[in-house]
């Protein structure tokens, strides 16, 4: 049975497996001799302060052109991650829902955003107000935040997605969502089909560097177990695959599709058993853009972004490819200044990214018909 015990150094909790008679902090250092089992009752939202560094071990190699830094593992090859244990409390018939929700602005810096931490924000209202995540299963990272753990650098964002999927059992709905920078670089392992890795980029990728599909896959998507479930949400460039996940919905402007069958042999891309999906702003090779278009004021949002608000709160009982396509329609139609309406603000006429192309993209662990599977958070 797990127990928790204070760090000698910081003072911070870590949850301590029941074999272990000594923990390195992984904020401090500090090694805390662990002699005395303190019985722990986790909740059952997983809260971000009761599996904190405890989830990190002695660390592992870094993924080649991710910076010069290793991530701490939780998950190995054929490792069963921690489980926690039961609630007292009953758990709801759907199981529990926890959300990541991660807006980057980049303040001061040339390259700046000024719609992503709004969007993080819209999309906390949804899952709450529309989609019933309760408030205390939401963990959010913006620059905004006062809490120096809660600010989006590589680290804290490698640590969230570790807490995201912690604990993950059958009839848990996961929700990722990244707004920010995107990229692309090499290929140093010949996993990926056009020899680009797409990465996202944290507050301090200019020094830390950025955070990869590979490592993404292997984080979120590859510890789910059957009958959980993980939606990403990602409103950056380049990200079309940024999950790395096997099939891919190819589809054209009458709304035909077909799925790419992108796996690798020699890499496992998959899941324990559980659905991933994928929703991009655009494919590997675009690029995408926050804008005022959707709001009707000086409010910037994530085309991307506000194109899933909209669609989601709109159609209750939407399938996976109305979805889709009302996303591309609603990006389509500000592009060619047409008027859309909607409860969450009006589209004005104007012409949004010039000559840029943006085609929201989807992406999925397993082939499904996306006109007959309801889209369910």
């Amino acid at each position: 049975m797990a127990r928790r015990e204070r760090c000698s150094g910081c003072g911070l909790y870590l949850v301590v497996p029941p074999e272990a008679q000594s923990i390195r902090c992984a904020v401090c250092q500090a090694i805390t001799n662990t002699t005395t089992p303190v019985a722990i009752t986790p909740r059952p939202n997983g809260h971000w302060s009761h599996v904190h560094d405890s989830l990190i071990g002695q660390g592992r190699p870094s993924y080649p052109g991710a910076g010069n830094y290793g991530i701490p593992y939780v998950y190995v090859p054929h490792q069963r991650p921690p489980q926690p244990r039961p609630s007292p409390s009953p758990v709801a018939v759907h199981g529990r829902k926890r959300a990541l929700l991660c807006g980057v602005n980049y303040h001061g810096k040339s390259y700046r955003l000024k719609g992503s931490i709004n969007d993080v924000k819209c999309m906390r209202y949804l899952l709450v107000e529309k989609l019933g995540f309760p408030t205390n299963s939401i963990l959010m990272l913006t620059e905004d935040e006062t809490d120096p753990f809660k600010i989006p650098t590589k680290q804290n964002i490698r640590k969230a997605l570790r807490w995201l999927v912690y604990g993950c059992q059958s009839g848990d709905s996961l929700v990722f969502h990244f707004s920010g920078h995107g990229t692309r670089q090499i290929d140093y392992n010949h996993d990926e089909v056009d020899g680009y890795d797409e990465a996202l980029c944290p507050l301090d990728h200019e020094t830390e560097g950025n955070i990869i599909d590979d490592e993404i896959n292997e984080t979120i998507v590859r510890p789910l177990p059957r009958g959980a479930t993980l939606h990403a949400i990602i409103d950056s460039c380049y990200s079309g695959t940024v999950l790395d996940l096997p099939f891919v919905c190819r589809m054209n402007k009458e709304g035909y599709y077909m799925w790419e069958d992108q796996r690798n042999p020699l890499f496992y891309k998959g899941t324990r058993g559980g659905l991933a999906f994928c929703f991009s702003a655009c494919d590997d090779d675009q690029t995408s853009a926050d804008t005022t278009a959707f709001t009707g004021n000086n409010t910037r949002t994530g085309a991307m972004t506000f194109s899933f608000i909209q669609a989601v709160q709109n159609e209750p009982g939407l399938t996976y490819g109305r979805l889709l396509n009302a996303m591309r329609n609603a990006i389509r139609d500000v592009k060619s200044g047409l008027r859309l309406t909607g409860p969450i603000a009006s589209l004005v006429n104007k012409v949004l990214f010039g000559t840029t192309t943006q085609e929201p993209q989807l992406s999925s662990s397993e082939k499904f018909d996306i006109y007959s599977k309801p889209f369910v958070l």
